[in-house]
């Protein structure tokens, strides 16, 4: 049959790359904003030889089949159904950072001085305190263990309820702080806590891989993969980019890969 395409068969970009996960049921999924997907087959040969440099018979042994796969977006499902094989629930930490606090300028006697932060209820971790303008600017408070004795100048104390207790001595009397914490919201976002799993714990998936270009498609299928390396780079002035290495075998039936695109040559 006549190649009725117009254009040779090549490929431009990332393409597109669907998921599905074959150790266990799930819908497929794609990663979404490909931004590089590629794959390699290394062969490992046994050369035989006689006395003379070149060898008489090459025999191909074992091949090791590798590829990567970046993405422009943070996907937490692609993460844990490639890598983790585990599942997210509803909810997400979020932060205050640099919130302004204000220790009152007269105290009742009392051993401390508690003030009520904005995300006080849902309050998780306190990431630090800090003066905003005095002892100097941006020096740290110290975190005290306990309230049981009086708090002496820029110590705090954080309770069970997120409540921030500061000293009532002269430094800290009406001094302007900066508190940093870590607060649970739980009506948006999703989260994982990533559990330690038994040895030899490993997810698999069958990767779709499909690009067009001019009407001619080119499309891969890999019918047994496994990730065996996940990379987040979060730099200064670029995107952080997800980077999974897969590498990817035989299945049941013995397939490895499918190949199909529209040119015939």
């Amino acid at each position: 049959m006549a190649n009725t395409n117009s254009v040779p068969m090549a490929a431009f970009g990332p393409g597109s790359l669907f998921v599905t996960r074959t150790d266990t049921a799930g819908a497929p999924f794609n990663i979404g904003y490909a931004q590089e997907f590629s794959y390699d087959e290394s062969a490992d040969n046994k050369e035989l030889y006689g006395t003379n440099q070149y060898a008489l018979l090459v025999a191909r042994g074992t091949v090791k089949a590798t590829g990567k796969i970046k993405a422009a977006t943070i996907s937490g499902l692609a993460l844990a159904q490639c890598f983790w094989g585990q599942s997210f629930s509803s909810g997400q930490y979020l932060s205050s950072l640099s919130e302004a606090v204000t220790v009152a300028a007269t105290t009742t006697g009392a051993t401390g001085m508690g003030i009520n932060v904005t995300h006080q209820s849902s309050a998780n971790k306190d990431l630090g305190v800090s003066y905003t303008t005095s002892v100097p600017a941006g020096l740290p408070l110290t975190l005290a263990a306990s309230t049981t004795a009086s708090l002496t100048a820029g110590q705090y104390y954080v309770s069970s309820t997120g409540l921030y207790t500061f000293s009532t001595l002269a430094q800290d009397l009406g001094a302007a702080l900066k508190a940093n914490y870590a607060y649970v919201d739980l009506t948006a976002g999703q989260q994982i806590t990533v559990t330690n799993q038994p040895i030899g714990t490993t997810p698999t998936f069958q990767l779709d891989y499909v690009t067009t270009l001019y009407g001619a498609t080119m499309y891969r299928r890999f019918y047994s993969c496994i990730s065996t390396k996940l990379a987040l780079a979060h730099k200064l002035t670029d995107f952080a980019m997800p980077e999974i290495d897969i590498a990817f075998f035989a299945n049941s039936a013995g397939n490895v890969f499918t190949v199909t695109q529209t040119t015939v040559a």
